[in-house]
């Protein structure tokens, strides 16, 4: 079994702009169309079992549409035996309401949420999200966020490790994942504040473009239990992240804990 446990899609009329209009921006091509159909076909290829999708909330007026477009992917039929599509939620910190709508998440059976701190503008060690971090805390979900550098957002870096490790020791979030093996592009600072935190770390992107003995070197030392595969579709290929995943040096049960146990526990499922 295969869980990649951070990949993007948009409704179908969307995805034929933005992902034309992201490639271009960070000088990119997709490796698939952004579409749930699209994500479909490419996770049969890879043989990925469950994609998690992770819609970012850029503005506090897109919450509600972005709910009813993941609860309808969690609610769509798929055939048994093949690929399927999993949505966490979105969220905004300017929502004043943030604990009604997290209860709200909770309620209609989300498992986690997404947060992205470059394209919200908002220092990931900013108190709005550790309130964010701390209801959805108390509630059981997981909390993904955006960590690193952001090819969209070239000049700030909102959720840098120093952040995150404030963050770890004010507020101790539970289930928080933070993609990109921790800090995309600032890997030498992820290993140095926040290998051994109580934290997961996902693949996303990174294990496309990492120097592989220091890829491997993290998860060694942070530990298998608390890393997740991702692949960060359609910014990275699904089936070139699971081969490079399964050609690192990693004993069976480890590989076995990144590509699915991890995640299955997080998802419930």
């Amino acid at each position: 079994m295969i869980i990649d446990i951070h990949t993007h899609i948009f409704p179908d009329e969307v995805a034929k702009k933005a992902i034309p209009k992201l490639s271009a921006t960070i000088d990119l091509p997709p490796s698939m169309d952004g579409t749930a159909d699209g994500l479909l076909d490419s996770a049969a290829r890879a043989g990925v079992d469950v994609s998690v999708i992770l819609p970012v909330v850029t503005n506090i007026r897109q919450f509600d549409s972005i709910i009813r477009f993941a609860d309808a992917i969690n609610g769509r039929d798929y055939p048994a035996g093949g690929p399927r599509l999993i949505s966490a939620a979105g969220i905004h910190p300017d929502m004043p309401d943030y604990k009604e709508k997290l209860t709200q998440i909770h309620a209609m059976g989300f498992k986690g949420i997404k947060l992205h701190p470059d394209y919200q503008e908002v220092a990931f060690d900013d108190i709005r999200y550790m309130r964010i971090l701390d209801k959805a805390s108390e509630l059981g979900l997981f909390t993904l966020t955006h960590a690193g550098y952001d090819p969209v957002c070239p000049d700030q870096t909102h959720c840098t490790a120093a952040r995150v490790r404030r963050v770890l020791e004010e507020v101790a979030p539970r289930k928080l994942i933070l993609a990109h093996m921790g800090s995309n592009e600032f890997y030498d600072k992820s290993e140095e504040l926040l290998v051994g935190q109580d934290v997961y770390f996902d693949t996303a992107y990174s294990i496309c473009h990492m120097d592989e003995d220091q890829l491997t070197r993290m998860i060694k030392t942070h530990g298998a239990h608390r890393i997740l595969f991702g692949s960060d579709a359609p910014w990275a290929d699904q089936k070139e992240a699971v081969s490079i995943l399964r050609s690192l040096p990693l004993t069976p049960e480890e590989q076995e804990q990144i590509l699915w146990k991890n995640a299955a526990e997080l998802l419930e499922i």
